[in-house]
């Protein structure tokens, strides 16, 4: 179970968020925010998996709706919004008592990812400034079928580490793709590889492993990186 919040954004707009405790409360010490994709709120399976399995492996996660999603509009809203969102989240995850003295990582799947990245790109601001890492799933490098739009410019001006998550046959954007862009970035960069895995890190439906298995060891391999750097 996770304990429901209300978070204030701008001129008094809300959004709803769901804080997962940690399984083993005693070995706590880390709180990850993690975002929604353009497509799904903090309530469908791909979020509801991941947050829980984080949770369950030692880690205190808060997941959120945007703005957009939480008014049950389709169209995501405009990039300052969703990273004005994002950055009341974050205010709302080191305010939250069980959250409060946790190191904090933030991320998210595809668009919530990319607008973490953003965040922490900005290194004048004070929530960029908390952040100890960044996790991306699914990260969007670019829009499918156009391979020259590339969402990458800010991830420069990143300085802590990454970790990629990327599935093999992800149309945003294949890991042959986003290793010439990784191996650019001054900041330390880890890139997991989902073998035969999609935007969404899931298998085809022919797969002898089902997306439970291939997720669980994703959040395995999270968990692992994250203790490299926080210890839990």
């Amino acid at each position: 179970m996770a304990d429901g919040l209300t978070i204030t954004v701008g001129e008094g707009e809300r959004v709803t968020a769901l804080a997962y405790r940690a399984a083993d409360d005693g070995r706590g010490g880390v709180t990850l925010v993690l975002a929604h994709g353009a497509g799904a709120g903090q309530s469908s399976p791909f979020m509801v998996r991941f947050a829980s399995g984080l949770a369950t492996r030692g880690l205190d996660v808060l997941t959120f709706n945007f703005l957009y999603t939480e008014q049950r509009r389709r169209v995501p809203d405009r990039t300052e919004r969703l990273e004005a969102c994002y950055r009341a989240t974050i205010a709302a995850a080191r305010s939250y008592g069980p959250f409060g003295r946790n190191a904090l990582f933030i991320g998210g799947k595809s668009m919530g990812g990319r607008i973490a990245s953003h965040l922490a790109a900005a290194d004048t601001d004070a929530a960029a400034r908390a952040i100890r890492g960044l996790i991306l799933l699914g990260y969007p490098l670019h829009p499918p079928g156009k391979p020259d739009q590339l969402r990458a410019a800010h991830l420069t001006h990143i300085r802590v580490p990454m970790l990629f998550v990327q599935g093999f046959r992800d149309p945003f954007g294949t890991p042959a793709e986003l290793r010439p862009v990784l191996d650019r970035l001054p900041a330390p960069v880890t890139l997991h590889v989902v073998e035969n895995g999609d935007h969404s890190l899931a298998p085809p439906k022919r797969s002898l492993l089902a997306v439970d298995q291939i997720h669980g060891q994703v959040q395995d391999a999270i968990v692992q990186w994250v203790k490299g750097l926080a210890p839990c």
